[in-house]
């Protein structure tokens, strides 16, 4: 049986959807002081994408990651090195634009302590899509707005061949309207999303397999916006909503 318990939409009683500024908020007033620190939160999220690929692709045995330059970036370095922890054998990470602040190169620093490659640019040959099992889209987030600029349009457009291996996009499939969905010219067709914290309202628009990872979120701030989230069995980082889309 799969590690996150399927929920099926017919029997649910609703999921929440966060508009941009909802879940800006959110974010916020999770690292309200005190509270959760940055790399805390990076932490919890990458696990909850790492336990969803490898529940997702339990005999994946590669993953090619995809980070971009902010915390959706952070969020797949962090699940690169756990994808290492978790068996697979073969992880590298794409990583063209690295911040300067010292909690990005702690992770980078983790990845390669743990064997996972970290590359500034997708090499073609080197870093042949078809000798991966599975790519993990950490690109851009839900505070992505405008026009995907290179290096990150041509990496866009291989991710978008129907030739590419499976697909599983952290939060917010990258280039899509946070709220609006596939609007832009990115027009990303993920296998598998992971929302982070709460679905956002351009989940509305896929109709892949979606995993919800935010048993982090305390009581109060699901109360103050009014989350429904479904339930987490067991030690679940992850939970399935089965049917999503359909």
């Amino acid at each position: 049986s799969r590690g996150a318990r399927a929920l099926s939409m017919a029997g649910a009683p609703g999921v929440s959807l966060l508009g941009q500024d909802a879940a800006i908020a959110l974010d916020e007033d999770l690292m309200a002081t005190p509270g959760f620190s940055v790399d805390q939160l990076m932490e919890l999220a990458g696990l909850s994408v790492a336990c969803a690929v490898v529940d997702a692709y339990p005999a994946a045995t590669s993953c090619l990651v995809v980070a971009g330059p902010g915390n959706n970036g952070g969020d797949g370095l962090v699940a690169a090195r756990h994808l290492v922890h978790f068996g697979l054998s073969n992880v590298v990470v794409v990583y063209p634009k690295r911040p300067e602040k010292s909690l990005f190169a702690n992770l980078v620093k983790q990845c390669e302590d743990v064997g996972a490659a970290v590359s500034s640019e997708l090499v073609p040959g080197e870093h042949d899509l078809g000798g991966y099992d599975v790519v993990l889209d950490a690109i851009f987030g839900f505070s992505f707005r405008g026009v995907p600029r290179a290096p990150f349009d041509a990496i866009l457009a291989a991710l978008e061949r129907p030739s590419r291996p499976p697909l599983v996009s952290v939060d917010v499939p990258s280039g899509w309207h946070v709220e609006d969905g596939p609007t832009g010219p990115v027009k990303l067709a993920p296998d598998v999303l992971v929302s982070l914290t709460a679905p956002k309202r351009c989940a509305r628009h896929f109709a892949g397999r979606h995993y919800v990872g935010g048993r982090f979120v305390p009581p109060t701030i699901k109360a103050k916006y009014g989350l429904e989230l479904p339930p987490y069995p067991g030690v679940s980082q992850v939970m399935e909503l089965e049917g999503w889309g359909r």
